[in-house]
């Protein structure tokens, strides 16, 4: 059949599965990873199978239905047969295109309802349509919304279902992509199955279901809860009896609460329904009553303690702008600074300046000889031993740490060796499942990364460096006419006197208007 694809691909199906004899004992994989038996695939076969699914993209549902429908039939034909070459097909096709599982949902539930009182084919069929969910998250939810919370009483099917639902919202921490397919119809059933006591679900399956239902919540209420949070107040209030169990009824307070405080239309809503729910909406009012007497109870405390006193005056304090310490202290470098480059300047040298006069006065001067001449003499004894011990301490250090270095160099050539080993075998494997993994925006993102990176390149930093280039041609062209066409060091101290005296008059000019300017607010004063 060269003209018909579909044909090779479930050809291919039936062939891996008949060359991989591994015994299907659990139907639902749920001790290996989710990406099983696909993720033992070579990158080789990975790559044919996707060929082959790229050129029958039509007729990609039929496929799924065929590997779906024959491991059912190989399921009657002996318990525990091979069905991961089916499985591997399944998984190849949801993704590359996850939405296929949703395309006949109903269809599928009827399928399941048919078969269950054979729970093995059940867990099959809700295995092979959950793949889809591990790739994409709305998909995964409208999967176990549409099959699995149907079946969701069933003893043999539930643990499968509420372990699938916390492995699907575990994979997926960003929540944002399953928004828009929950609503109040699938929401409030979720909520009964948490917390009404005595239900179909078992303690356990119960209590693990209450742990995923705050992330359930966050997917119900969607991207614009301020908008949709009053299409739940009815249903949250009308469950709100005083009969309600204590868990289930505080959860409904809390949720009712964050309506009204969320969404303005949940107070009109609530206006209707009024008179309808009067003990509800007593109930309700109290729970806000109580929430805002703690309120106030707690302000009370949080005013009238030392603490918050305390705290206050010394943010106050913080907050304020302290003596500018640093700037007087800076000021005052500049200044002492200015006074001895003036007073060296004027006196021609510094052994006839003032400053060397006063200091040899006061004795600072013969302080500092005597000091610098016994560090010279300690540094002069500490060089001398250095020179005459250091070639036998070294001698001695290496013959007691020779053999100790030479074992943690072979140690550490080992272990790079089997380092090295290690990452040329896993690295391939982790390069795949990062290219299998990462979605096509990532890449599309980097590629328009690399662009923008070019165009900087092109338009910014290579013109910038050819204007640096040309500034720097300029200068020394111009440095050079300065010094008659050579560049000498005598040339190069005459425009270093000029910048210093240029200098120079600055900082005296400064220093007379900051002194003049003393003087004249003095006067005024």
């Amino acid at each position: 059949f060269p003209e018909n694809p579909c044909v090779w691909v479930k050809d291919l199906a039936g062939y891996l599965n008949h060359k991989l004899p591994a015994p299907d004992t659990e139907p639902t994989l749920s001790s290996y990873a989710h990406d099983y038996p696909y993720c033992l695939a070579g990158k080789e076969l990975r790559a044919v199978i996707k060929a082959l699914l790229a050129r029958c993209s039509d007729a990609l549902p039929e496929f799924f239905d065929h590997c779906v429908f024959t491991m059912l039939r190989e399921q009657d034909r002996q318990a525990g047969e091979s069905l991961h070459g089916y499985r591997m097909c399944i998984q190849a096709l949801v993704q590359v295109k996850p939405q296929i599982v949703s395309l006949k949902l109903p269809d599928h539930l009827e399928l399941l309802r048919s078969h269950q009182n054979r729970p093995v084919k059940c867990l099959t069929i809700m295995w092979a349509l959950g793949q889809a969910g591990f790739y994409d998250l709305s998909q995964g939810l409208r999967v176990w919304l549409g099959i699995m919370l149907p079946v969701l009483g069933m003893k043999a099917l539930s643990a499968y279902a509420i372990t699938y639902l916390e492995r699907l919202l575990t994979l997926h921490a960003n929540l944002t992509k399953g928004f828009g397919v929950m609503g109040p119809k699938e929401f409030f059933p979720l909520l009964d199955f948490a917390y009404m006591p005595k239900n179909a679900l078992s303690q356990s399956l119960q209590e693990q279901l209450c742990q995923l239902y705050p992330r359930l919540k966050v997917l119900a209420f969607g991207a614009k809860p301020d908008s949709t949070l009053h299409t739940y107040f009815p249903s949250f209030l009308s469950r709100a009896t005083p009969n309600c169990p204590d868990a289930m009824k505080k959860e409904l307070l809390r949720s009712l609460t964050e309506c009204l405080t969320v969404d303005g239309q949940s107070l009109s809503v609530w206006r209707q329904l009024y008179t309808k729910h009067l003990s509800q909406s007593r109930s309700l009012q109290k729970n806000l009553k109580d929430t805002i007497q703690s309120f106030r109870v707690t302000n009370d405390e949080l005013q009238s303690s030392k603490l918050v006193v305390s705290h206050q005056s010394l943010q106050q304090k913080m907050q304020g702008r302290g003596y500018p310490w640093w700037r007087v202290l800076m000021m005052s470098l500049v200044f002492v600074a200015g006074f001895i480059a003036h007073d060296v300047r004027s006196q021609g040298s510094f052994a006839d300046s003032t400053t060397a006069l006063y200091l040899e006065r006061s004795g600072v001067t013969a302080v500092s000889q005597q000091a610098w001449s016994k560090v010279s003499h300690c540094g002069q004894q500490g060089v001398s031993w250095l020179l005459e011990n250091t070639p036998y301490y070294y001698s001695r250090a290496l013959e007691a740490a020779g053999p100790l270095l030479e074992d943690t160099r072979g140690r550490i050539a080992q272990k790079s060796s089997e380092l090295l080993l290690w990452l040329q075998e896993n690295l391939p494997l982790l390069i795949e499942w990062v290219r299998a993994n990462t979605p096509e925006s990532v890449f599309e993102f980097m590629e328009y990364v690399k662009q923008l990176l070019l165009f900087v390149q092109e338009h910014v930093i290579v013109p910038a460096l050819q204007y640096l280039k040309t500034e720097l041609q300029h200068a020394w062209k111009s440095l050079q006419e300065s010094c008659d066409g050579e560049v000498s060091l005598h040339c190069l101290q005459n425009h270093l006197r000029s910048f210093t005296n240029s200098t120079w008059v600055y900082l005296q000019d400064a220093t007379s208007a900051a002194k003049s300017r003393a003087q004249e607010l003095l006067s005024r004063a």
